[in-house]
């Protein structure tokens, strides 16, 4: 089959020849279509995000496509059926604390790294092996709109943070980050999800704008200024209590945005970690603990998000809560792939979807 291989950190992807997927039992193999290309993919084929990848690797993370086999533990896929296929592969044997490696893009540990040495093949190929616990059916797709379904590899992301948050119809979230790809996406699936207000703070006048055309009065924009004490109180003031605060920022993104955005939550409010602060370096997120403990204020991490987020997510969207019209997509052939890797970092996603076609 044809994919689209890196060597070595720093060099182009090779488009090339490669043998196919062996299926074995517990995996489904899939004939890709279509697969995304996050805006720092970049970053990650040159070595400079730091993410565990064994080389020589086909990137890719996350597809939709159509199964083409199963293995004898398999009852309900068939040859054909529309997928979605999730990256975030979990070993089977870790319990309560399972290893995991993204698929085409990065482990957590060496465990993680264990997984990748069967699993580690990524989406910019024609064919895809991934466990059939990560293949989810998606029902009929029209294929001249399959690019689009792409999204929900995407906004699993943002959907897993607000999932750890709890967050429940009617309450304000805030999305620390709301003008960047996965923080736009937090938008448009905390609104889908029920949530009554959004807190969209950021700098770009003319994204906040955009992001309040396209989704109504629920969305309240906040221009930040810098100043962290300011900032928290003009978040603070725009909404109303916040019951729920998700940070997606990017590790180019300072602690400053970080705290301010955390400590707008109200009494007995969650804040959900999910973004990159911290990983290339530099000062970590303090909060004050007399803050935290007197405010009953819950903090925790999260990444990526729960196997059941897959279906949750599906059905949003086929419901049309999740609007997946609203993003905007520019398809490439699968030989092209070091021109939508570059498309990819140029545009910077928010709603823009760069898109591989291998099928």
């Amino acid at each position: 089959m044809k994919a689209a291989v890196l060597k070595e950190f720093g060099l182009p992807l090779s488009v090339e020849t490669v043998p196919d997927p062996v299926l074995g039992t517990g995996e489904v193999l899939v004939d890709v279509v279509a697969t995304g290309v996050l805006p720092y993919t970049a970053e990650v084929l040159s070595g400079e995000r730091r993410y565990l990848l064994t080389l020589p690797v086909t990137p890719g993370a996350g597809a939709v496509g159509r199964v083409l086999a199963v293995g004898p533990d398999s009852t309900h896929l068939a040859p054909g059926d529309w997928v979605l296929c999730d990256p975030t592969i979990r070993s089977r044997d870790g319990g309560v604390t399972p290893d995991i490696t993204l698929q085409g893009a990065s482990a957590r540990g060496d465990g993680g790294l264990r997984l990748q040495e069967h699993f580690g093949q990524g989406s910019y190929a024609e064919r895809l092996l991934v466990p059939t616990e990560n293949v989810h059916p998606l029902g009929p797709v029209d294929e001249e709109d399959v690019a689009r379904w792409t999204a929900l590899n995407l906004c699993l992301v943002p959907y897993g943070g607000l999932l750890a948050g709890d967050l429940r119809a009617g309450e304000t979230v805030l999305v620390s980050g709301a003008t960047g790809n996965f923080g736009s996406a937090a938008v448009a699936v905390a609104l889908a999800m029920g949530a009554g207000r959004v807190v969209a703070p950021g700098r770009n006048e003319a994204v906040l704008a955009d992001l309040v055309r396209r989704f109504g009065p629920r969305v309240r924009p906040v221009r930040l200024s810098g100043d962290e004490a300011d900032d928290r109180e003009r978040m603070k003031a725009e909404a109303g209590p916040i019951d729920l605060v998700l940070d997606l920022l990017p590790p180019s993104a300072s602690t400053t945005p970080v705290r301010a955005a955390a400590m707008t939550v109200r009494e007995g409010g969650r804040v959900v970690l999910m973004g990159g602060v911290g990983m290339l370096g530099g000062a970590d997120l303090a909060l004050p603990y007399p803050w935290l403990m007197r405010n009953n204020v819950t903090v925790r991490g999260q990444w990526m998000y729960p196997p059941e987020a897959n279906s949750g997510l599906i059905a949003l969207a086929r419901a049309g809560l999740l609007d997946l019209r609203e993003f905007e997509v520019e398809e490439f052939d699968l030989d092209d792939a070091n021109a939508a890797v570059a498309h990819a970092a140029d545009t910077g996603g928010r709603f823009r979807l760069t898109v591989i076609r291998a099928g």
